[in-house]
């Protein structure tokens, strides 16, 4: 996901008011199937509510899109609550300041830092509405509430062996004042945290019930799709709708800020209409642009010196006498977020209020946005947050452009709207992970040893321009185009990154992991590229030069025993290694590649090894792993989008493919047991993989990749050629 995934935590902490104070008590959004509220309910905090019939319903602000937070948070919540957990439910909260971000300081799905920024707070949410029931208990008991304890949603008098259910105790306890310190539980007494547990959301997932954005209905609601610019900063000149509006159930045709829109009583008489629709548009000075020229001008920029992120040493007078010196370039694309769901958004306005529903990670952004298009005040904006179908920080608009379109149509059509954009419109139409052209030098001692590293890295800004810029932008250095590249763990006495930030026209934003999907794999594949150099082993390497970095060295170790790093491989595969840390985490993979002689890639199996500190539900973290590895596959074998006369040339997924079921790897996925503060799983697995797959390749035919995605033509007739 992901949204100001790649600003470090302390950054936050610094800029957040820490709005956890006030626990609000949020109104109730009713998915379908679902039991209306129970009368008589205890509701000690924003984050929980206890019904007479035992239910707990864990109320959750952040956005649940298949990374597992609505069972990680609601395991953190019943753990201190010592709930019966198969009476735990789940619930989408409202846009309210009492969810905001912990770190934040805006309610925000993003950064893979749900689970760390929302532990403390859950975990005394769980701990005071259990005191509170331990008390009405004891009230009813006549006995001190010290003389009683929980156990899976009971509370138990154990003198007089008495025992009353939470249901039984919520409407007294209802009627209590929450303690203003909690004691909490002890890590080595946790039932529920630690344990794998069975996702809350996946019988709705799998029996058609779950709502998602686009499932949204009401009486009277209307679709709407919006002729969108062909190019980047293009402006609607003129527009002809007669024939959209000949189409049978098409109600409206109407010009808004990002086109034009045509609106009708459903998704096909929408898209006839906007299909027939004829627009002139003044496409602006994008008109020329493409990836070629661009990548001209970045091999250009990369040649002249850049602002510098990281200096030690002395890196160019120790590159000059180095006994051996190793160059390369490293080139990544635009890449699209390519969700299974496409944007959406429902809006329906009245007077003096208004109601979204859609798939957001960004609710606090939305609300703000939706109000001021539609001349209202924050409070009088209503968001619900339904199911994401994938977010991978797109749904992280900083922009709200999806809300807008919908607020704005909805004022148009005077009517309730839900506007849907097309894959198409996604795919050409809105926000990319950016390009990277990346400078490396590396300089060897006569014994093999790294004595200098230069990295020179040309990209675009995703936080200029954003509500995060004033802390995200120091010294004209964007902290998430130099992540991971700045924080390079080995220790090389003379290192040096220098950046420029190149501007233009094609917006670019959040995407799984932000700039780790690229620093992942230029600096993994490079230092790969400085071992065989030096004449040693790419592990071993590693090794060395991390010893002061002992949780890096753990996952590396840890990943190379579970693959059996250095033991015969069945001919015609090559093994390669890398390790990155982010978010909090840290992640060594190994992967097993071979390459036909069409020069086809197939990774085979891929090994991963993860610290990412105390551990919530560890189910979760192998999936997200490997969701992680089969994602960042796609866009080592797949991803690109390209620009040629302004125009994006990719539309679909038959020209901008997705990783199929049977090219997935095997996957092994082995968890550090840690006592570490925790860390991100939604992302942290995606940047070492890049680097393991190419490797590996080399490792197999002695070829090596520096640019992605990879081209058949650039293995072509490798196979069976293995490197010295």
């Amino acid at each position: 996901m992901s949204a100001t995934h790649s600003i470090p935590r302390r950054k936050f902490l610094q800029s957040s008011a820490m709005a956890t104070a006030g626990l609000l008590i949020g109104f109730r959004f009713a998915l379908k199937g679902e039991a209306a509220e129970e009368s008589g309910e205890f509701t000690p905090n924003a984050f929980l509510r206890i019904a007479p019939s035992g239910r707990v319903t864990v109320i959750v602000g952040k956005s649940e899109m298949g990374q597992g937070v609505y069972t990680a948070l609601a395991m953190i919540a019943a753990e201190e609550l010592d709930a019966d957990w198969n009476k735990v439910r789940v619930e989408s909260a409202p846009a309210a300041p009492a969810y905001f971000h912990t770190a934040f300081g805006t309610q925000l799905t993003g950064g893979s830092s749900s689970v760390w920024s929302d532990y403390d707070q859950f975990r005394k949410a769980g701990a005071v509405a259990r005191a509170m029931l331990v008390s009405a208990a004891a009230q009813n008991w006549k006995v001190e509430p010290a003389s009683c304890r929980t156990e899976n949603g009971v509370v138990i008098h154990e003198a007089s062996k008495r025992r009353l259910a939470y249901g039984a105790l919520a409407t007294a306890a209802a009627k209590l004042s929450p303690p203003a310190e909690v004691a909490l539980k002890d890590p080595k007494n946790f039932r529920i945290i630690g344990k794998a547990t069975k996702r809350l959301d996946t019988p709705e997932k799998t029996n058609g019930s779950a709502i998602f954005g686009i499932d949204v209905k009401m009486p009277g609601l209307l679709t709407a799709l919006i002729a969108r610019p062909p190019v980047y900063g293009a402006k609607v000149r003129s527009f002809n709708a007669d024939k959209a509006r000949a189409i049978a159930g098409v109600k409206g045709v109407y010009q808004v800020p990002s086109g034009v829109a045509v609106v009708a009583d459903g998704f096909w008489p929408a898209k006839r209409g906007r299909d027939a629709l004829v627009v002139e548009w003044d496409e602006g000075a994008m008109a020329d642009f493409s990836t070629a020229k661009q990548r001209e001008e970045y091999a250009a920029l990369a040649l002249k010196p850049g602002l510098v992120a990281r200096n030690d040493g002395d890196a160019a007078k120790s590159l000059a006498s180095a006994a051996k010196k190793i160059e390369a370039i490293y080139e990544v694309p635009y890449l699209a977020h390519a969700t299974m769901e496409p944007m959406n958004c429902v809006a329906k306005l009245s007077e003096n209020s208004l109601e979204v529903w859609l798939g957001t990670q960004a609710q606090t952004i939305d609300q703000g946005a939706a109000a001021a298009a539609a001349g209202l005040k924050p409070e009088q904006v209503k968001v619900h947050t339904t199911f994401l179908g994938g977010g991978f920080g797109r749904r992280a608009s900083l922009h709200a452009q999806f809300v807008l379109d919908a607020v704005h149509v909805a004022k148009a059509a005077k009517a309730p709207v839900k506007v849907i954009w097309t894959r198409e419109d996604d795919m050409r139409g809105y926000y990319y992970r950016p390009i990277f052209y990346d400078r490396f030098a590396a300089g060897l001692d006569a014994g093999g040893n790294p004595v200098a590293w230069t990295h020179t890295i040309v990209t675009q800004s995703i936080m200029t321009g954003t509500p995060f810029e004033s802390f995200a932008v120091k010294d004209g250095i964007d902290g998430s185009s130099v992540e991971g590249s700045k924080e390079l763990p080995y220790e090389i006495p003379n290192l040096r990154v220098e950046l420029h930030t190149a501007k233009t026209g094609v917006p670019v934003h959040f995407w799984r992991s932000v700039g780790h999907s690229h620093s992942g794999f230029v600096t993994e594949s490079f230092f790969d590229e400085v071992a065989h150099a030096a004449g040693k082993d790419p592990l071993e390497l590693r090794r060395a030069l991390l010893a002061k970095h002992p949780r890096n060295l753990g996952v590396l170790n840890l990943a190379a025993e579970k693959a059996g790093w250095g033991k015969p491989l069945t001919a015609g595969r090559g093994r390669g290694i890398a390790l990155h840390e982010s978010f909090g985490s840290f992640v060594a993979q190994v992967a097993e590649v071979s390459v036909s002689p069409a020069g086809v890639p197939r990774v085979h199996r891929v090994v991963c090894a993860i610290d990412c500190g105390q551990i919530v539900n560890p189910d979760t973290i192998k999936a997200q792993m490997e969701s992680c590895i089969n994602f960042a596959l796609t866009a080592v074998l797949y991803g690109e989008i390209t620009l040629d006369r302004g125009r994006v040339q990719q539309s679909n997924f038959h020209d901008y493919k997705m990783l199929r079921m049977h090219e997935a790897p095997q996957i092994e996925v082995h968890i550090m047991p840690s006592t570490e503060k925790h860390g991100g799983v939604g992302e942290p697995g995606v940047p070492p993989l890049a680097g393991a797959v190419v490797n590996a390749i080399f490792a197999a035919t002695g070829k090596r990749i520096r640019r992605l995605p990879i081209r058949a033509e650039d293995l072509k007739g490798a196979a069976g050629v293995k490197a010295s």
